[in-house]
């Protein structure tokens, strides 16, 4: 069987889908056997050989050699295998070459079936590779459709979309059809409908790149950034150090004026940044990292892995933040449990015996508005009663 145009068009396949023939040629000899076997019976042993450097596709069919055949789809007899070759004995294989008059209708059918499955699977596998390569990535993509809460967006150099679902938005987004927008490449799967790609603007991934995107000496490696925090649209804290002595880290980030930080800033919807320097001592780091809050005191328990902050007591509400959220962000930075404590809670251990005493008790009467300065009160009243119970003993 001879057909210039089929493996003509195997080439052109290489040439414009990037397509290795050779997979091809491999995969259809495999379908055409199938499709042989189906024509002619499932026991017929026969393979069929694509020759593309010759244009040419051949059938055979496999027996062995015997001295009386039973099963002919099988089986050749010695004296006619020797009419093909005179060296052939009993035991040998023979491969005889079968005409393809009547299968040529069936080997193009099924050539076209196999080179279309095989062309999508292919394409595929080709676009999955190409996408592999930007998880993890920053991308500049375009919306393409919003279908309620999900936004699908192209991703440049392929024909995939991204998909960017309610919880990977940043509170306050709002997306238009035709919107530009900077989208991090969270996640790629493969499944039968081809690769699924979840793009993100709330995973922490996001931050790191646009860090990268905008300041220099993070992308270079300069500065380096070791942890980041993130409550999206709300606050964010980032960990950055560096081991040259002579850049700051903390203002490589800020930038002129605010120009790099700010820029950041307004592509999170004014999402607030603390800057923290990370530092090897964990008392220092945990106290770096409640910043704005000043931090008198740091104590840890590695153990536990817990640590006990001691802030000013006008500074309580700001360490700990609305709703827990900076002393939240900052435990998740550091990875330290971190207890804050007002100042005035370390008086009672500096004090002496009978002061401790003292507050304790003002502890208690909180509920009642009772404090130390009344038991001075009573003491004058009792004396009174005193008297007043001596002049009765007297009558």
């Amino acid at each position: 069987m001879v057909n210039k145009d089929f493996f003509k068009a195997l080439d052109d396949l290489e040439a414009e889908r990037k397509i290795d023939k050779e997979t091809f040629i491999q995969t259809l000899e495999t379908a055409l056997t199938s499709a042989y076997k189906k024509m002619y019976g499932e026991a017929k042993s026969a393979m069929v050989k694509l020759y593309p450097e010759r244009n040419t596709i051949k059938i055979y069919s496999y027996k062995t050699v015997v001295e009386e055949p039973e099963d002919l789809d099988k089986e050749i007899s010695l004296a006619d295998a020797r009419q093909i070759k005179k060296s052939y004995k009993v035991g040998d294989i023979v491969a005889v070459e079968e005409s393809t008059k009547d299968f040529g209708r069936i080997a193009a059918q099924t050539a076209k079936q196999v080179v279309m499955q095989k062309l999508r699977e292919m394409e595929r596998q080709n676009a999955a590779s190409e996408l592999a390569e930007k998880e993890d990535e920053l991308l500049t993509t375009v919306v393409k459709r919003i279908d309620g809460d999900n936004v699908y967006v192209q991703i440049p150099g392929t024909n995939t979309e991204g998909v960017m679902m309610k919880s990977d938005q940043i509170p306050g987004d709002k997306f238009n059809v035709g919107d530009r927008v900077k989208v991090y490449v969270k996640k790629i799967k493969d499944s039968f409908k081809g690769p699924q790609i979840q793009v993100s603007r709330s995973n922490i991934g996001f931050l790191r790149k646009l860090f990268e995107l905008e300041i220099p000496e993070v992308a270079s490696g300069d500065v380096k950034i070791k942890n980041i925090a993130r409550d999206p649209g709300n606050r964010a804290k980032v960990a950055v150090f560096t081991e040259k002595q002579n850049v700051d880290p903390i203002g490589a980030c800020v930038g002129n004026r605010g120009s790099r930080i700010n820029t950041i800033i307004n592509e999170l919807n004014g999402e607030k940044i603390d800057l923290v320097e990370y530092s090897d001592d964990p008392l220092e780091y945990i106290a770096r990292a409640l910043s704005p809050a000043k931090v008198l005191s740091v104590e840890t328990n590695d153990s536990l892995n817990m640590s006990q902050v001691i802030v000013p007591d006008d500074k309580l509400s700001l360490a700990i933040g609305k709703s827990g959220q900076n002393v939240r962000l900052a435990a998740r930075l550091t990875g330290w449990k971190i207890d804050v404590k007002p100042e005035s809670y370390l008086k009672p251990a500096e004090t002496s015996q009978s002061e401790e005493t003292e507050y304790e008790l003002t502890e208690l009467s909180d509920d009642t508005s009772f404090d130390m300065g009344d038991l001075e009160e009573l003491e004058p009243i009792e004396n009174e009663f005193g008297e007043l119970e001596d002049l009765d003993d007297k009558e």
